[in-house]
């Protein structure tokens, strides 16, 4: 890996295939993938991600958004884009560009069929979302007969799948909760089959599901941090690989008197002489004011040094009294050396906040 010049996301796609094998293999040989890459493929990018996946076999695609989607279609991804949050005002633009929308209420169901009337479309393929416990979005199990009626009548769109989500996989003190999830999903869907007549394909594991209730991947199982190295607890992330290292470089250096301070609202003051560096990047690239006042640390050749004062918007302040290094030396944020969870627990939240937070006017370097 180069040394780093700038601020920097490097993105290893190599660290990406591991993962994808790595959860592959927790699977049926039957058992169809879905590569969630919504919210940038969580901060990186999403191109570059969507592409090694189609490469890499993925059999689907998930986002969150239809733009989200219609640049995966500009990038040329032709595997199946299952759109997980469709507002109306795209619908037209999803049948355009041969997208997927998740059908989750009485409404967006009766609004794409009208869409899918206009375009004179037949069996255009759709997702049922039902609502097991997560209580988010999705239909509830009291709506199986009506939605079954609705499509019996129009042959403008078709059930391929049914889906759920869960809410607590993770979490094996919610055990009992996710069984009952995963039961009452089995049940809309055995309920659905008859009503439909026919046999839509299944869906039901995230991450956490995948590598905790294996016995439930029916047809097809979805991954979203995992891909990008993060499994939900520690032994896993052992056996994953971080896609995304941030890193960035030091731009200045100063030595600070006792009791002089640093950075915004003088938050920070010197209890005695000190060393501190000045990076850049700030709340603007991704880095929150939560992780400042010494909550958080970075990697200054393999030595902790704590983020110092308030974090502005373009520049973050380390302290490096103990650390031997120069100006325009390398700091690693996040990455193999310094987990984005161990880091985003630090300031109390999770990887996901931080990986998708990055900003896009920070630079992507891809390792292939």
């Amino acid at each position: 890996m180069a040394k780093a010049r700038e601020t920097v996301l490097e993105l290893d796609l190599k660290a990406l295939a591991h993962n994808y094998h790595y959860l592959r293999a927790k699977l049926q040989p039957e058992t169809k993938f879905l590569s969630v890459v919504k919210a940038f493929a969580y901060g990186s990018d999403t191109q570059v991600i969507a592409k090694k996946l189609e490469e890499l076999g993925t059999d689907y695609f998930a986002v969150a958004y239809t733009n989200e989607g219609v640049a995966l279609r500009d990038a040329g991804i032709t595997k199946p884009i299952l759109v997980l949050h469709p507002q109306e005002v795209s619908f037209d633009s999803i049948i355009e560009r041969c997208l997927e929308p998740s059908i989750y209420s009485k409404n967006i169901l009766n609004e794409f069929l009208k869409t899918a009337k206009k375009h004179r479309q037949n069996n255009y393929p759709v997702h049922l979302k039902f609502n097991t416990g997560l209580n988010r979005l999705g239909f509830r199990k009291e709506d199986v007969a009506h939605i079954a009626a609705i499509l019996h009548a129009n042959n403008e769109i078709k059930a391929i799948s049914v889906f759920s989500h869960l809410a607590a996989s993770e979490d094996h003190s919610e055990k009992e909760f996710t069984q009952d999830q995963i039961s009452l999903f089995h049940t809309i869907a055995e309920q659905l089959d008859i009503l439909l007549q026919y046999r839509p394909f299944r869906h039901v594991l995230n991450t956490s599901g995948i590598l905790n209730y294996s016995d439930a991947q029916y047809d097809m199982v979805r991954s979203g941090i995992a891909l990008y190295g993060y499994g939900n607890e520690a032994k896993i992330d052992r056996e994953l690989k971080p896609v995304a290292r941030l890193k960035t470089i030091i731009s200045q250096i100063h030595q600070l008197k006792p009791n002089e301070s640093v950075g915004y609202n003088r938050s920070f003051a010197a209890s005695g002489p000190k060393v501190t560096a000045t990076l850049p990047l700030g709340h603007a690239d991704g880095i929150g004011r939560h992780y400042g006042n010494g909550k958080t640390f970075v990697s200054v050749h393999g030595k902790k040094a704590p983020i110092i004062g308030n974090v502005c918007m373009d520049m973050i302040m380390i302290d490096i009294t103990d650390i031997e290094c120069n100006e325009g030396d390398e700091v690693i944020i996040f990455g193999s050396e310094l987990s984005a969870q161990e880091f985003a627990e630090t300031a109390n939240t999770i990887s996901y906040e931080l990986l998708t937070g990055i900003s896009q006017r920070v630079k992507r370097h891809i390792i292939s």
